[in-house]
């Protein structure tokens, strides 16, 4: 018996050293906020105060040495995160998760953002400041890399740490470029609805510019086909498998002094992306004698893209100008080497490459290029033996100058200085929102813009063919929308339809007015806003357009044939001011038989395949409202009943029965408990947290939230038919910068500073930011070092 004991006590000791050995190997992996740390190549001591919230307010004797010591602090807290967004351009996402990242691999590495950032980095100035700083800013990445401990999914994935280079910057920017065009889900789709349904149908959707809704004034100091579904398919299974976050919107709107009550501008901005963990931004506070900067880094990017100092603060949202086409070409038909030209017929470019695939083989593959780009086809293998598709992207036609115009507009000390360095965006297309110390409040939509042959559409696949529908010149920036000190004393964006660009109404994938009716409706509502106040209306859940669309279609109820129970919510809804809170019963409602409504609507035309792919467009989005208030229309009538000619209040009827019918199945009968806490979370997903036994673990969440699509407080969901909308994007930050009292403006992010799941500031933020709380953005440095958490000095 003895023995056993002993035997047992051997064992449990065994477990516990293996127990101690374990916290003690995790405790190794958190990220070091305090003590002291070298770092080659700094000329003098760096001290980076960590605030309570893990932010670093980095002080330095100039700003070469305080890049690198940004470089370090921002890789021990989000190295896995930069890892994953510098491969995916490169196509190295496969190398990480397996063999279920090869169509995704192969798709980015088509689209030639990696081999545009080799050229453009060949023909770089390595000693211009901007590259200069850049690289400092790598360096002091690649110092983590090398003495900093390793972050636990990099044991998990078994891949080893790498040296950062200039080029994973670009290819960083170039996902962020990519991720923000909407034409790849949006016009192969379109030329196949057309095609199989013809332009009868076409006209009754919301495709061209809407010249009713609610625009962006410019002020200038004047007064049957199934190919382009299979497209549309392959590029949102394609995305959906990414392990990161992509771009969708924003809100933001700068209020001049004449509108405020203390007589100093206030910014605010809220840039929407989708959900993931770790979230998008990386705060950080940088001081030196000649630069301070507060700013937002996208992982791996050197230059904030958001930032404010005590004399001018800057933000951005999505143009959503339409920059991609695309192309039908043509192969010879005795010559799959050549294709058709205005010019004659030319020859494919055929690029090979190769995918590395952990626990698998190496993929090889090969596709074409034409002068508009690369051929489609070859990448998805639906559509291989289809018409060839070429891809237009003007991301990778022009110079890219885009590090350069970060550089500058982080360093601009003056709206002239800023605006001097927007020319520099040609792609993504942005609303870049300004406002100053000074009082100045301006908008500038930023891209390289140019001008088709009238009556073309390019929301459509166009004619490679024959050389007329190309673009015939491009603009220059001083024609591109924007608006400077407007006498209206705001200037705002929530993605909506901007005003006439040289002349027209540049094309694009406009979100519709929902968010841009409540902002100007609250802006030109008041004289004597302030930071509560903008802070109150950046938590605004209330959409003026749902509302409009319920008391169009309420009309069309026969109330004789309801029941009480669905009288009294039919009232309620008859008297919903639009508002989206946790305990709501009307959003419910409104969303499942909006639901219903479109599906029974258009998936007997689409198909169900087709049907899916319209609900992930922006132009889904744009016809909700526009749709709702046809009376009449080919959509209306369901095609799989020939006897019956379906109208518009049939369709309406019958799918308010089956909302009812489905809320009674999932919540029962009492109505009382079909509240929007129940069906409206958010969870913020990690790529390792879609392992059941490691969710909790890695993911943050998930929690009811308040708000929809399309209110300012824009936190959205895709629309399927559970009925139950899981959040999968909203606003990345919050911010307002208040110029009257630059040192307490506020921000907050989604879940929490670090991206490194041991740190404590891995979720501290997440459950202020469901409540709507804010927290400061510390600039004054006594405030700073009597509340810092720790300290960190490099020498």
């Amino acid at each position: 018996m003895k023995k056993y004991k002993k035997i047992l006590l051997a064992i449990a000791g065994f477990l516990l050293l293996v127990i101690i050995g374990i916290a003690i190997f995790l405790n190794s992996l958190k990220p070091d906020y305090s003590g002291e740390k070298k770092l080659p190549g700094i000329s003098n001591e760096v001290t980076t105060y960590f605030d309570p919230y893990g932010i670093p307010h980095i002080y330095a004797e100039n700003e070469t040495d305080a890049l690198k010591a940004l470089g370090y602090v921002h890789a021990q807290d989000r190295l896995w995160q930069m890892e994953l967004l510098r491969r995916v351009a490169k196509g190295r996402l496969s190398e990480v998760f397996g063999k279920d990242m090869i169509g995704t691999d192969k798709f980015f590495l088509s689209l030639g953002i990696a081999n545009h950032t080799k050229e453009t980095v060949a023909s770089l100035d390595k000693n211009s400041e901007a590259i200069v700083l850049a690289q400092a800013y790598l360096d002091g990445i690649n110092e983590f890399i090398k003495q900093g401990p390793t972050p636990i999914e990099f044991y998990l994935t078994g891949i080893n740490k790498e040296l950062f280079s200039i080029e994973d910057v670009y290819n960083a920017v170039g996902y962020m470029a990519f991720s923000f065009a909407m034409a790849h889900k949006t016009d192969p789709l379109l030329t196949s609805m057309r095609n199989k349904l013809g332009d009868e149908y076409m006209k009754d959707l919301a495709i061209s510019s809407d010249t009713s809704t609610v625009w962006i004034k410019n002020f200038k100091g004047e007064v049957a086909d199934t190919l382009g579904t299979n497209i549309t398919a392959s590029v949102n299974s394609t995305l959906s498998k990414l392990p990161i976050p992509q771009f969708e919107g924003s809100n933001s709107w700068v209020v001049a002094p004449q509108k405020t009550k203390n007589g100093k501008v206030i910014l605010a901005n809220d840039p929407h992306i989708g959900f993931a963990q770790p979230s998008v931004w990386y705060e950080a506070h940088v001081s030196t004698p000649t630069y301070e900067k507060y700013g937002y880094h996208l992982a791996g990017v050197p230059f904030p893209l958001l930032g404010h100092d005590r004399n001018l603060a800057y933000g951005l949202t999505m143009f959503e100008n339409d920059d991609i086409d695309f192309y039908y070409e043509e192969t010879h038909p005795s010559d799959s080497t050549k294709y058709k030209t205005a010019e004659g017929w030319k020859d494919y470019e055929f690029v090979n490459k190769t995918i590395k695939v952990k626990d698998g083989e190496n993929v090889s593959f090969t596709y074409k290029k034409t002068h508009h780009g690369p051929v489609l086809n070859n990448i998805a293998d639906q559509i291989s033996e289809e018409k060839p598709v070429a891809m237009s992207w003007i991301y990778t036609k022009p110079k890219n100058m885009v590090i350069h115009a970060l550089y500058g507009l982080s360093h601009a000390t003056n709206m002239e200085e800023f605006k001097s360095a927007l020319p520099n965006i040609h792609a993504p297309g942005l609303n870049v929102m300004y406002g100053d110390a000074q009082g100045n409040v301006a908008w500038w939509a930023t891209a390289k813009l140019y001008e088709m042959p009238d009556s073309l559409s390019t929301k459509f696949i166009l004619d490679g063919t024959s050389g007329k529908e190309e673009p015939l010149r491009y603009l220059d920036f001083s024609e591109n929308p924007m608006a400077e000190n407007p006498p209206w004393n705001y200037v705002y964006s929530a993605n909506n339809q901007p005003d006439s660009i040289a002349g027209m109404l540049y094309p694009g994938y406009y979100l519709p007015e929902n968010r841009a009716k409540r902002i100007v409706q609250l802006l030109e509502a008041k004289d004597d806003w302030d930071r509560e106040s903008i802070s109150e209306m950046i938590l605004d859940v209330t959409s003026p357009v749902n509302t409009e669309v319920v008391t169009e279609l309420i009309k069309l109820f026969d109330v004789s044939s309801l029941n009480n129970e669905q009288l009294v919510l039919l009232d309620s809804m008859k008297n919903w001011n639009g508002e989206y809170k946790l305990k709501s019963i009307s959003p419910v409602i409104y969303h499942r038989t909006l639901y219903f409504m479109v599906k029974n609507t258009m998936e007997d035309e689409l198909g169900p395949e087709m049907f899916k792919q319209f609900l992930s467009t922006h132009l889904f989005k744009r016809q909700i409202a526009w749709g709702s208030s046809m009376k009449s229309g080919k959509w209306w009538d369901n095609v799989n009943t020939p006897d019956v000619v379906e109208t518009r209040q049939d369709i309406v009827l019958m799918s308010f029965a089956q909302t009812w019918e489905s809320l009674i199945k999932d919540f029962g009968e009492d109505t009382s408990q079909w509240t929007w806490d129940k069906v409206h979370t958010l969870e913020h997903g990690h790529p390792f947290g879609q392992v059941a036994s490691l969710r909790k673990y890695f993911n943050v969440g998930p929690f009811p939230v308040e708000g929809t699509r399309e209110v300012i407080n824009n936190l959205a969901f895709p629309y399927d038919s559970t009925g139950f909308y899981k959040v999968n994007s909203g606003p990345s930050t919050r911010r307002i910068i208040d110029f009257s009292d630059i040192e307490n403006s506020i921000s907050i992010l989604p879940t929490g500073q670090s991206g490194n799941p041991l740190s404590k500031h891995y979720d501290d933020q997440a459950q202020m930011y469901v409540n709507g709380e804010f927290r400061k953005m510390m600039m004054n440095k006594q405030e700073i070092e009597e509340t810092a958490a720790s300290v960190l000095i490099f020498r």
